[in-house]
């Protein structure tokens, strides 16, 4: 059953973030992960999907670029730092665990934290998204370096997964729908102006 759930939430996110007129790099990124999920379901598939997932979030960090999140970065300069720091622990505490996948998952991590990093400067929601996103990719690290991990496991990675890309996707279909509200009423009010 969680296989068939999490191969049928991307794909209709997707679609509803298409139906909204979202971006589409985040429609790339939500039809790369449900690639990833379906590739990680699959034997012998794990790199396939740790690498369509880092695709997922090479569309999220350049749309989160491109609407300005560096700008947004500079003016808190704590973000980007607490990450580096929980990036660079994350590493050292799984590197002994992880055997022949160490520079894959250490690549993939830091493209990880780049998507938590970028969303951070695009408000709470969408930051949650992407502290969420790390978060539930963590604890599937952890259990690949056969560290501790919570009870139900499965589950609270697949709910923090979930929440990730809606907050994500929802967040930034907001924002963006404020911002052409906002700027229909300005153009109104120079209509106005003008006669």
């Amino acid at each position: 059953m969680n296989s068939v759930t999490k191969a049928l939430l991307m794909p209709l996110l997707a679609v509803w973030v298409l139906a909204q007129r979202g971006p589409r790099p985040v429609v790339a990124a939500l039809l790369l992960s449900w690639g990833g999920d379906v590739a990680l379901e699959v034997d012998g598939f794990f790199l396939a999907g740790m690498a369509l997932f880092a695709g997922a979030h090479v569309c999220y960090v350049t749309y989160f670029v491109r609407e300005g999140a560096l700008d947004a970065l500079r003016r808190r300069p704590v973000i980007p730092v607490v990450y580096t720091i929980v990036w660079v622990t994350l590493v050292i505490a799984l590197w002994p665990g992880l055997g022949d996948l160490r520079l894959p998952v250490a690549g993939y991590s830091l493209l990880l934290t780049a998507t938590a990093v970028t969303a951070a400067g695009h408000g709470l929601r969408i930051g949650a998204g992407g502290a969420l996103f790390l978060l539930s990719d963590t604890l599937i690290a952890f259990d690949l370096a056969d560290l501790p991990l919570p009870p139900m496991n499965g589950l609270v990675v697949m709910a923090t997964y979930i929440a990730a890309q809606y907050l994500l996707a929802s967040g930034i279909v907001n924002r963006l729908r404020a911002r052409n509200l906002h700027g229909q009423a300005v153009a109104r009010g120079e209509a106005r102006g003008a006669t």
